[in-house]
């Protein structure tokens, strides 16, 4: 069968691809990493901007959040890397650490990292939104009822609860943009699609080619893996926090409906 057959996945273990492309593969979760926690700061700041109380704050957050999130990702990538003055790229090539491989230290990986924290902020955001939202009003007229402040009700009543309901979409976007990453070989950064492309397009020893197909078939597995791991994660992640919030637990701030329905369900 063309698919396992040995001799199609003999370029694995010649010379040096499966280590050119795992190099390529580091380059696109650096650059997911850091976009990743950008994203999260930024999209809770403009989740909360937009259910502010002000309204000017409001219409500012929610006019950016719809700009950027429905605007094609490739279109914004595309113009940041033509776009941004020189002046940006080469603060960032001159500010870029120097234990940071090559390929992340040019201009071009600014403009990728910034174009997917635009995108997915905006994104992300909205989730955030939708979760604050989602919580019963009562909740925070019970926390100003015991003397809370907003600013206080939202960090101990409204985002601990909201947050844990906004978990599996987040992650779910956050998974997106790790794969998202791919688009980035279009302004010629060398991430794992180019050195994909670049494997499967030369002939190592003697009749030793690379099919485009199992390349491509390497390069996705290991998406997979990262993205079932990050899945593992959030969901350890949610159900350490639904604990440790529990009814029954310590006292902090105000019990609402999901705690309790969490405390049913253990029991």
């Amino acid at each position: 069968m063309y698919l396992i057959d040995p001799d199609n996945w003999e370029w694995l273990w010649t010379g040096n691809n499966a280590r050119f492309l795992l190099e390529g593969f580091g380059i696109n979760l650096t650059i997911a990493v850091i976009a990743m926690v950008l994203s999260l700061i930024f999209g809770l700041l403009l989740a909360l901007g937009r259910t502010s109380r002000l309204r000017p704050l409001r219409l500012a957050a929610g006019a950016w959040i719809d700009v950027w999130r429905n605007l094609p990702l490739i279109f914004i990538l595309l113009y940041l890397a033509l776009g941004l003055p020189v002046g940006w790229t080469e603060s960032y090539e001159n500010a870029a650490p120097g234990f940071f491989p090559e390929a992340l230290q040019t201009g071009r990986v600014f403009a990728a990292m910034l174009g997917l924290v635009l995108y997915n902020s905006a994104v992300i955001a909205e989730i955030m939104r939708s979760g604050i939202l989602s919580l019963d009003r009562g909740q925070g007229e019970a926390a100003s009822a015991l003397g809370l402040t907003y600013s206080q009700s939202l960090r101990y009543v409204i985002l601990p609860q909201g947050l844990r309901r906004m978990v599996p979409a987040t992650v779910s976007q956050l998974i997106t943009l790790n794969k998202d990453t791919t688009l980035v070989s279009i302004i010629a950064i060398q991430e794992v699609m180019r050195h994909g492309r670049f494997v499967s397009s030369f002939q190592f020893g003697q009749e030793v080619t690379a099919p485009v197909l199992q390349v491509f078939i390497f390069v996705g597995l290991m998406f997979v893996v990262v993205n079932l791991l990050l899945s593992r994660l959030s969901r350890r992640l949610e159900l350490r926090e639904r604990r440790r919030t529990a009814a029954d637990g310590p006292a902090v701030g105000v019990s609402g409906l999901e705690d309790q329905l969490v405390l049913a369900d253990e029991r």
